[in-house]
């Protein structure tokens, strides 16, 4: 707070000195005492004021103190200049004075380069090139103007002369600075920059003006001119505390609209010259600048060149894995049938088994991770050398040439590389492989076959799965015959609640197939505990709380059920954290555990028990939706009643109906 109120101060200090200044000299007669106090006093204690500005902001701010140590260095040297002119009145020419105005020019460039290094962590090398080459055309231009200035209306000895071409000559160092800062900023140089490059322009101007009033013998003490000097002091003091809401970046992506201009200015000044001829230091800084450009230009083809190469690498890569992507495997497969002779090569495409369900389990990131482990040790198989792709999601490509009787050992080895095993998943592959070039003509037929085979291999494995389905549910037939009865209508409500809930076609197969085999683990349940008439005790009710697990431990026996097994473990699960065997509680639990919860709990109050009748459907639903929130997720209960009620009889909606009217 009390630095805000500094700037504050110090800014209306500024500028009510700078209109107090400007009304005297327009108001107060020349001559007069009054004129004398503002020329002199007034006039340094302007210089002074900056002096205190920048200082403090070298004294008060760490972290660009040798920045603005270096602008206070320079203020002093100019403020030392004044005062020794007013006191000394020196006659001669060039005088002590002249070096304290002198030592201000380099002091502020040293400044400027310490702010920007202060600011800029990484420039690239072509903006700073852009940098060099507009602090070369400004140079150039004020070469050409300023510096022909003073030699054309400059005479007398060595010293004058050389003195009178130090001012314009530092006056084109500080532009040359800023306009290289405003470059590196893009052109949108912030607050702190644009008061900094006015303040070195303001003193440019004043410098230009001053020597050719000097040189023609009109320049008058205490006019307008003698504004620019203070004003110029107070723009960059003023710049020091300047805050910008944006800040400027020093970087970014380079303009080509800075080598353009700067070739056009320095091309101008040597078309110039050639019908009428400027001083040398002018041509030398305009034929510099276009060497500069001839380099950025080059710089800009080597760094175009390699963002296409990049660019191109990148199309044919995939990100997660390194690996060449279906782009690049269609390319290579093209280029593979357009040889003259094709050499023997077996083509195999792989789809993850078991990858769903690590995903689900451990999340994405683990299982982008398994995706990258895996690629890697699929690139490592022998003779795989530029040949493994990943074609999308948990799709594997593989392409590499054979010896004859070479294919059996590269399946094997590409198929232990596609597999892992760990507590609580085991992942493998299911392939379909293609030896070219005798079973394709072409990339697009190579990889038609490669995809039947693929698909005809998981298919008999989906066979084998639905004749181990078949075995368990024969197995629960036998021991409750109207069980396969109930499993079947909890599968079909679970079947069209999953559909109306958005599961995939993938996530629906586990569905049904866990809606089937959710109580296959009462077959460890003993048949006096399973067919009791009465109340359970606490005894019979540990053996029915361990079914879920029993059944899970059956279904994990097989890779293809362990999905399933998962989700039969958490069937009897509640939603306020109350079920069994884990006490999952919300979304913890498996969406399709929560589905076959419900819908088991619907189908089993709709069927009559020895125990008790059967309750109506609309009792049934009444009775999901009181317990929706505490045992029942409330928004599978709400699809599963819509479903239901939809497919209520006509009559019994008309019921319904009315006693909702009612």
């Amino acid at each position: 707070m009390s630095h805000r109120r500094w700037i504050i101060g110090t800014r209306a200090a500024s500028v009510a000195g700078l209109a107090t200044f400007a009304l005297a000299i327009v108001l107060v007669p020349p001559g007069s005492r009054v004129e004398s106090f503002f020329d002199t006093w007034f006039y340094n204690g302007l210089m002074v004021l900056g002096c205190v500005v920048v200082g403090s902001r070298a004294l008060l701010v760490p972290s660009e103190r040798p920045a603005w140590t270096a602008f206070t260095a320079a203020f002093i040297s100019w403020t030392f200049a004044e005062f020794w002119y007013a006191a000394a009145h020196p006659q001669t020419y060039p005088s002590v004075a002249d070096v304290g105005y002198l030592g201000f020019y380099p002091l502020v460039y040293l400044g400027i380069v310490a702010l920007v290094r202060a600011r800029a962590r990484s420039i690239g090398g072509t903006l700073w090139l852009d940098g060099f080459m507009a602090s070369l055309a400004a140079a150039t231009f004020a070469a050409a103007i300023l510096v022909e200035v003073v030699l054309h209306s400059t005479e007398g000895p060595t010293s004058t002369v050389a003195t009178n071409l130090a001012y314009p000559l530092g006056d084109l160092l500080l532009l040359s600075a800023v306009f290289g800062v405003f470059s590196l900023t893009r052109w949108r140089p912030g607050r702190r920059w644009l008061l900094l490059g006015l303040g070195v322009l303001a003193t440019a101007i004043g410098d230009a003006i001053y020597l050719f009033q000097t040189a023609a013998d009109t320049y008058v003490e205490g006019s307008w001119l003698d504004i620019l000097w203070p004003a110029a002091l107070l723009l960059i003091a003023s710049s020091a505390w300047a805050v910008d809401r944006s800040r400027p970046e020093f970087g970014g992506k380079t303009l080509f609209a800075v080598p353009l201009a700067c070739a056009v200015l320095a091309i101008g000044v040597l078309v110039y010259d050639h019908f009428d001829q400027v001083n040398l230091l002018a041509v030398g800084l305009a034929t510099a600048t276009l060497l500069a450009v001839v380099v950025r230009l080059a710089m800009t083809f080597r760094e175009n060149r390699r963002l296409f190469e990049l660019t191109r690498l990148e199309s044919v890569t995939d990100a997660l894995t390194g690996l060449g992507n279906r782009r690049k495997l269609l390319s290579d497969l093209e280029r593979l049938f357009a040889e003259p002779e094709v050499e023997p090569t077996l083509l195999m495409i792989f789809d993850l088994d078991g990858f769903k369900g690590y995903n689900d389990t451990f999340g994405h990131p683990a299982g982008d991770a398994l995706l990258a482990r895996l690629g890697s040790k699929l690139a490592a198989v022998p003779t795989a050398e530029h040949g493994a792709y990943r074609l999308g999601g948990d799709e594997f490509c593989l392409v590499v040439p054979l010896v004859e009787g070479e294919a059996e050992p590269v399946i094997d080895q590409a198929c232990a590389a596609l597999s892992e095993r760990g507590v609580g998943f085991e992942i493998g592959s299911s392939f379909g492989a293609v030896l070219l070039p005798e079973e394709a003509v072409d990339a697009s037929n190579a990889l038609h076959v490669a995809d039947e085979r693929l698909y005809a291999q998981k298919h008999s494995r989906w066979m084998e799965t639905d004749r181990t389905m078949d075995a368990l549910l024969e197995a629960l037939s036998l021991r409750e015959p109207d069980l396969p009865m109930h499993l079947d209508s909890v599968g079909s409500l679970a079947i069209e609640t999953g559909l109306k809930l958005g599961l995939r076609r993938d996530e629906l197969d586990e569905l049904v197939r866990a809606a089937q085999l959710h109580d296959l683990g009462k077959l460890a349940v003993p048949d006096e505990i399973l067919h009791k008439a009465g109340p359970l005790d606490e005894r019979e009710w540990a053996f029915v709380r361990q079914h879920p697990l029993v059944g899970e431990r059956i279904l994990r026996a097989s890779p293809a059920f362990r999905n399933v097994a998962t989700i039969v473990r958490s069937t009897h699960e509640r939603w306020d954290g109350a079920g069994y065997p884990d006490g999952f509680a919300g979304h913890e639990i498996p969406v399709a555990s929560r589905i076959i919860s419900a819908c088991d709990a619907f189908t089993a109050m709709t069927s009559a028990r020895p125990y008790r009748a059967a309750l109506s459907t609309e009792e049934a639903i009444a009775e999901l939706e009181r317990v929706a929130g505490t045992q029942f997720d409330p928004a599978v209960v709400s699809v599963l009643a819509a479903h239901v009620r939809d497919d209520l009889p006509a009559e019994h909606a008309e019921v319904r109906t009315a006693e909702h009217t009612a």
